[in-house]
């Protein structure tokens, strides 16, 4: 009779063991997430605050805000949709403010790229939402530094589509799915290796 290899099964122990790991983390991650969709649908409701300093805090996600944009120093184009669902371009400046320094305002969605909003600043109102991010998503297991806040503006300039409201339905909320397949690959190693143990025992 063969003995167990030691080395390998330690090995696949580990995986497993890591696996099941991240399930249960993602089991966590879900309750946090169930708790920040009630602080944000509770956010809508709540007065406006001055759009913070640091530029960041997701603890103010869709709160009215409003900033005084001195002039647009760069004007970004990114995919995205209007409030009836249909694709565009959402038109993003890079507004100087006296109290939050460079601020991102999203002032509308363009239906073409190449739409030049008629908007040089002035007081913008609006709520706040996370601005685009260009980190690779596998960064977010690493990355924890927050998110930058950008002011999503309730009125569109000539030229554009009015911005969406708050959509509680574009947080993710995958972590009970993310769990579940981490489970799923756990097993699946365990089955596999004990599967290969015993064919390795019969030759």
């Amino acid at each position: 009779m063969k003995r167990w290899p030691l080395i390998p099964t330690i090995i696949v122990g580990l995986a497993i063991a890591a696996m099941i790991g991240l399930g249960f983390w993602q089991l966590a991650r879900k309750q946090e997430k169930e708790a920040a969709l009630i602080q944000l649908a509770a956010n809508v409701r709540r007065p406006a605050v001055l759009f913070p300093a640091t530029g960041v805090g997701d603890d103010l996600l869709f709160r009215k805000s409003a900033i005084d944009c001195l002039n647009v120093t760069d004007i970004t184009r990114q995919s995205g949709r209007t409030a009836d669902g249909k694709p565009g371009w959402r038109v993003i400046a890079a507004c100087r403010t006296p109290n939050a320094g460079l601020v991102p305002i999203q002032l509308g969605i363009a239906r073409d790229f190449n739409t030049t909003p008629e908007f040089s600043g002035g007081p913008v109102t609006g709520f706040l939402s996370h601005a685009p991010d260009s980190r690779p998503l596998i960064s977010g297991l690493f990355d924890h530094s927050p998110k930058r806040l950008m002011l999503v503006s309730d009125a569109a300039p000539i030229g554009l589509i009015a911005n969406p409201g708050p959509d509680l339905s574009a947080v993710p909320n995958n972590h009970l799915a993310y769990a579940v397949q981490w489970f799923l690959f756990a097993a699946i190693a365990a089955v596999i290796y004990v599967l290969a143990l015993r064919f390795r025992r019969r030759r």
